[in-house]
C-alpha cells in the first residue's frame, strides 16, 4: 500500500485504456498496493463511473483507440475537480504529455513501465490528497477563531475525565461526549483525534442541527451529480474527506430520525452510499459524537433510536459544568484575556481583584462559552489596563460570593441566594420552581421580594 508519514493510504483509482493488457497489468500493480481499481476501455464509460463514484486518481491513456484522452482530461476535471489525472503517454508523444498537464493533468506515465514507476506517482498523490485534507481541516480550525484555551484543569472531575480520554484517544472506539452547552466539548473532541493514532489524519466537524436533512445527509455521505436540485457536480461528503481520520458529529441529539439507521450503519459496517449513488462505498473513519440533551430520554421520547443510542455510547465523556470547577474560573479568564488582548490590539491587560470573587462566585449556565463572551464585552469596554467587576455585564455583578455554612448572614440572605443562582442556571422559571420546590406564584412573589 502507499504509505505517507508512516501512514497507509488506500485510494480509489480509475484506469482508462483501450489496450486490456495495460488495464490489467496497471489494475494487478494498484490492487496489489491495496488500492481499488475500476477499469474502462473508453472515454465514455470513465466520464459514467466518475458520475457514478468517487475517485482520487484516474490513469487516462492519451490514444484511446479512435478517440483522444485529451479532451477527456477536460471532461474528468470540470466534473471532478478534486481527481488527480495521470496520463499515460509514449515517449514519442512527450510534448502532448505537458499539454494534457496544462489542461489539468496531474503527471504523467510513458510507456513501457514498471511497477515502481506506478508506486513514485500513485505516492506523489497520495501525499497531495494528505496536504491537502490537512490544510482543509487547518483551515476551518482557522475559520473558528476560538481563542487559545488549553484543557489544562486544576479541577479533580475534569481531571478525571481528562485521564479518560488520554487512555482511550489511541483506540477506534466511538465516543460520546456529554454534557452542558458551552463546556468544551468540541475542543475535548479535538484533543482526543490529536492524542490518537489518526492525529496526522483530517478531522471533520459536523453540527447536525445546522443544515435540513437533505443538505445533512449530503455532508456527511456525499451526492453524485443531479441527485437533487442543485446538485450542479459530485460531492465526495464528509466521510469520504475524513477517510484515516476522525469525523466529530456535534449535537448528535439533534440529528434526523431519518439519518440515524444510515449512521448505525456506518458505524457497524462502515460501509454507505452517497445521495443518488447505488455503489456502496466503505471508509475507515472513527467517530466522535457530542450532545447537551439526554439522550435515553430522547429514546424514551422517540426522537432518537435506541440502538444508534448504545452504538454511540460504547464510552461516555461527561464534560463537568463550570460551576462544578471553580478552581479553572480565574486561569480560563486569564487566558481568555490574554487572548482578546492580542485580538483587538490591547496592550496587556490584568484582572483587577474586585473583578476575581465575581467571576468565582457567578454559576455560569453558559459555562465556558459564556466566560469568553463576558471576557472579550470587558476588553472592549475597559479603557485601561485593568479589567474589573464594573465592566461585566449587570446579572453578574449582582450574583453574590457564595456564603458557607456557619458563615454569620441571615437565612432570609441565603435563601436569595440560592433563589438568584437557580433562576441563573436554569431555562425557565416553571423549572427553577421545580428546582426549589415551590410553586410559581411563591417564586414571583421572592423575585418581587428580592428585586430580581
Amino acid at each position: 500500500m502507499t504509505t505517507c508519514e508512516n501512514t497507509t493510504v488506500s485510494l480509489s483509482i480509475l484506469v482508462v485504456d483501450d489496450e486490456p493488457n495495460i488495464r490489467k497489468i496497471l489494475a494487478m500493480a494498484l490492487e496489489v498496493d491495496g488500492h481499488r481499481v475500476t477499469s474502462v476501455s473508453n472515454a465514455k464509460d470513465a466520464v459514467n463511473e466518475s458520475n457514478r463514484r468517487f475517485f482520487n486518481l484516474a490513469f487516462v491513456d492519451l490514444r484511446l483507440g479512435t478517440e483522444s484522452g485529451m479532451e477527456l482530461i477536460s471532461t474528468l476535471c470540470a466534473a471532478c475537480p478534486w481527481m488527480k489525472i495521470i496520463v499515460i503517454t509514449a515517449y514519442a508523444s512527450i510534448d502532448s504529455a505537458v499539454e494534457a498537464m496544462k489542461r489539468g493533468a496531474f503527471d504523467y506515465l510513458p510507456k513501457p513501465f514498471t511497477h515502481e514507476h506506478v508506486l513514485l506517482l500513485v505516492n506523489k498523490v497520495a501525499d497531495v490528497c494528505r496536504l491537502e485534507q490537512k490544510v482543509e481541516a487547518l483551515q476551518g480550525e482557522l475559520n473558528t477563531e476560538n481563542p487559545d484555551v488549553d484543557l489544562v484543569s486544576q479541577s479533580p472531575a475534569m481531571q478525571r475525565i481528562l485521564a479518560m480520554a488520554r487512555q482511550v484517544a489511541d483506540s477506534d472506539a466511538t465516543i460520546l461526549i456529554t454534557g452542558e452547552s458551552g463546556t468544551g466539548k468540541t475542543l475535548l473532541a479535538r484533543a482526543v483525534h490529536s492524542w490518537s493514532r489518526r492525529a496526522a489524519k483530517p478531522m471533520g466537524v459536523v453540527s447536525c442541527p445546522s443544515l435540513s436533512l437533505d443538505l445533512l445527509e449530503s455532508e456527511l455521505f456525499g451526492h453524485v451529480k443531479g441527485a437533487f436540485t442543485g446538485a450542479l457536480r459530485d460531492n465526495p461528503g464528509r466521510i469520504s474527506a475524513c477517510e484515516g481520520g476522525t469525523l466529530f458529529l456535534d449535537e448528535i441529539g439533534e440529528l434526523p430520525l431519518p439519518l440515524q439507521p444510515k449512521l448505525l450503519r456506518f458505524l457497524q459496517e462502515k460501509a454507505y452510499e452517497r445521495l443518488g449513488d447505488a455503489v456502496t462505498l466503505n471508509a475507515d473513519v472513527r467517530v466522535l459524537a457530542a450532545t447537551n440533551v439526554n439522550l435515553e430520554a430522547a429514546v424514551a421520547a422517540g426522537k432518537f433510536r435506541e440502538d444508534l443510542f448504545y452504538r454511540l455510547n460504547v464510552l461516555e465523556l461527561v464534560m463537568p459544568p463550570l460551576r462544578e470547577r471553580p478552581e479553572d474560573i480565574l486561569p480560563i479568564a486569564e487566558k481568555l484575556l490574554v487572548f482578546f488582548a492580542r485580538q483587538h490590539h490591547r496592550n496587556a491587560l490584568i484582572l483587577a481583584e474586585d473583578i476575581r470573587p465575581v467571576l468565582q462566585s457567578y454559576p455560569w449556565p453558559g459555562n465556558i462559552r459564556e466566560l469568553r463572551n463576558a471576557i472579550e464585552r470587558a476588553v472592549l469596554i475597559s479603557s485601561g489596563e485593568n479589567i474589573g467587576a464594573a465592566h461585566l455585564p449587570m446579572k453578574m455583578k449582582s450574583v453574590e460570593q457564595t456564603p458557607h455554612l456557619g458563615d454569620l448572614i441571615s437565612l432570609e440572605k441565603i435563601e436569595e441566594l440560592h433563589i438568584r443562582r437557580v433562576l441563573a442556571s436554569t431555562k425557565s422559571l416553571d423549572e427553577a420552581a421545580r428546582i426549589l420546590g415551590m410553586d410559581s406564584v411563591t417564586l414571583w412573589r421572592r423575585r418581587k421580594q428580592y428585586h430580581m
